[in-house]
């Protein structure tokens, strides 16, 4: 079944660059779907809108992937998991919908204008980012491309478009979400159904990837930050921890959302999908639709999630994207900068080095946890994120030092690492990012404090120090034993 007429929002939709004449043969080439942050088959505006402008066009669709090397420091953990993703997500595409996959390693500012080039495409189809790279990626392949090739970005991953959402930078949730509330009647629908392009007729030579030589070198190089076992990857992986019969989160774990999700010592009240949003494996939208048709029953933890999902993602989107300088200090509030840099001299009571912080040996043991539940499980709890990131703050020399030092550890131990919203809640935990003044006090200034005695207030801490001690002892045991089982299969082949 092909795309329906108007499939995609033309809201949605933003066009980057013009075609500004027929191409050399006069004959339309085929639509290049530039996929990068948006890695599914289902749920994907942006596919959606290349296999439409093709169908429209009578030319085929090809989806083509560009794989960076350690992309801002991405570790074995990070892209072993999206390679792992995108092995089964080519499956889907060639089997379901017969859309061939190319795969390139390189610069992609060479190697996606070259490809189109090498096909005579007549449309280039990207995902949108807010990110700074990304964003001059798209800049210079506009302006190599030749004159015949038109350049659209599509919104796929935030519900309401984030140019439709807002034209300026928020201050904060409470500005943004009157605006997104009022146009998701317009945009929170369901997905049309999507099927092969028209036109199959794809002549350019098969491309084939040897995904167990790719993950194998990659994870190789990037051993520094192990994979996980956790967290397996991929859309049908997504979807269960979204619906699963077993243990899905809204089959079976949302009622607890709006009462447990900061309690660090009940991680299965969390939603468990941000390494699948992140890598956009899931889409928010299909998230969103779903939670929506369990709301009458669960209605505060529905409106508590989607909260999250939306409204405080797209916030996240709307800070990277409106202000260039979104992980560093000049990026904060007037306010903000001036009140850290008023107490940058303050005495601090420790003073820890970067090597210190990443191997957790500091004198508190709940922070010392959490650090150790990033390095180990991949993933911090999300109100810890908030302690671990003020007492870097409280520890280091300086909040420059501070922030540097967090978007650091961070990027590279966060399965969801290199994200508009960790980059915010780095910014917001210790340049108060959409966040007020407070009562002013020693080296944080008029920045929102945290400590010890407020978590203790919270949640069993010493429950969940205890919870932390024993998933890292499984993890080293599992990792001895794995290593074991190594040397003697090696001895044995020897």
């Amino acid at each position: 079944m092909a795309s329906p007429v108007q499939a995609v929002h033309p809201g949605r939709v933003r066009v980057l660059k013009q075609a500004t004449g027929a191409p050399p043969a006069a004959v339309a080439g085929p639509v290049v779907y530039w996929m990068f942050r948006d890695q599914r088959a289902r749920d994907n505006w942006a596919l959606i809108h290349a296999v439409d402008q093709a169908d429209k066009a009578n030319v085929p669709v090809v989806v083509a992937f560009n794989l960076f090397d350690q992309f801002l420091g991405a570790k074995a953990r990070q892209l072993g998991f999206m390679l792992r993703g995108l092995e089964k997500l080519v499956s889907d595409l060639q089997s379901t919908l017969g859309i061939p996959f190319f795969l390139f390693q390189g610069e992609a500012i060479n190697t996606i204008p070259n490809f189109i080039r090498e096909c005579g495409a007549s449309l280039l189809v990207t995902d949108f980012s807010p990110l700074r790279e990304v964003r001059s990626w798209k800049e210079r392949i506009c302006e190599s491309v030749d004159g015949s090739v038109a350049v659209h970005e599509v919104d796929a991953h935030n519900v309401v478009p984030l140019w439709v959402a807002s034209g300026k930078l928020e201050y904060g949730a409470r500005t943004l979400r009157a605006k997104i509330n009022k146009l998701l009647p317009e945009y929170l629908v369901e997905f049309p159904t999507v099927g092969p392009a028209k036109n199959n007729k794809w002549a350019f030579p098969n491309h084939s990837v040897d995904w167990g030589q790719l993950i194998a070198d990659v994870v190789r190089k990037g051993a520094e930050v192990p994979e996980l076992e956790w967290c397996e990857p991929g859309e049908h992986a997504a979807m269960e921890v979204l619906m699963g019969i077993k243990d899905g989160f809204l089959t079976k774990r949302i009622k607890n959302y709006s009462t447990d999700r900061n309690n660090p010592f009940k991680p299965k009240a969390l939603s468990g999908l941000s390494p699948y949003l992140h890598f956009g494996q899931i889409s928010a939208q299909r998230c969103a639709l779903e939670a929506r048709k369990i709301q009458k029953s669960y209605a505060k933890a529905v409106d508590t999630f989607l909260e999250e999902l939306i409204v405080r993602r797209e916030l996240a989107d709307n800070f990277c994207y409106y202000q260039p300088q979104y992980d560093s200090l000049q990026g904060a509030w007037e306010w903000a900068r001036k009140t850290l840099m008023e107490h940058a001299s303050d005495k601090r009571e420790h003073i820890y080095t970067r090597e210190q912080l990443e191997k957790a040996q500091t004198a508190d043991p709940l922070w010392n946890a959490s650090q150790l539940e990033m390095v180990h499980h991949g993933k911090m709890h999300g109100f810890m994120r908030m302690y671990w990131a003020k007492k870097i703050l409280e520890w280091t020399s300086g909040p420059e030092e501070a922030l540097a030092t967090a978007i650091y550890l961070n990027d590279k131990y966060e399965i969801d690492g290199r994200d508009p919203s960790g980059y915010v809640g780095c910014m917001w935990s210790i340049c108060g990012v959409h966040d007020q003044g407070w009562r002013e006090r020693p080296v944080f200034g008029k920045i929102r404090y945290m400590n010890f005695a407020g978590c203790k207030r919270k949640f069993d801490v010493d429950g969940y120090i205890a919870y932390i001690k024993r998933l890292v002892g499984e993890k080293k045991k599992r990792k001895a034993e794995t290593l074991l089982y190594d040397d003697k299969a090696t001895k044995l082949q020897g």
